[in-house]
């Protein structure tokens, strides 16, 4: 029996993400960050004779990315997403089209009936 692609997946735990995850995710950005970091200073050397208002640029990126990277990296754990609604709606109830056929009599009009009365 095989899974449809297209059915809707819902999440029915606030669980956070295992620790292990977490710190791999962050370590990982913390990588990203000072490979950014060793790219800017390279930079900065290598146009430092060349462009030097870029050169500033570079070496001011490169001074406060550490900074920024580690108050990244032990900024903590994801808060715990909200759990989700119990309300589940139902489903339209599905219409049945009216059967082809003779239509029924019309009620008496109101004129009919106001000549009745006394």
């Amino acid at each position: 029996m095989r899974k449809r692609s297209d059915a809707e997946v819902f999440r029915i735990t606030g669980a956070r993400q295992g620790l292990a995850e977490d710190v791999r995710g962050r370590q990982r950005r913390y990588v990203i960050s000072m490979l950014v970091r060793t790219a800017s200073v390279i930079a900065t050397v290598a146009l430092w004779n060349v462009q030097r208002p870029v050169a500033i640029v570079t070496l001011v990126l490169g001074a406060l990315l550490p900074y920024v990277a580690v108050v990244f990296a032990n900024a903590g754990r994801e808060n715990v997403p909200s759990l989700p609604s119990t309300f589940v709606t139902p489903p339209p109830p599905t219409m049945i089209a009216p059967q082809p056929g003779p239509v029924a009599a019309a009620a008496p009009s109101a004129e009919s009936g106001a000549e009745d009365r006394p």
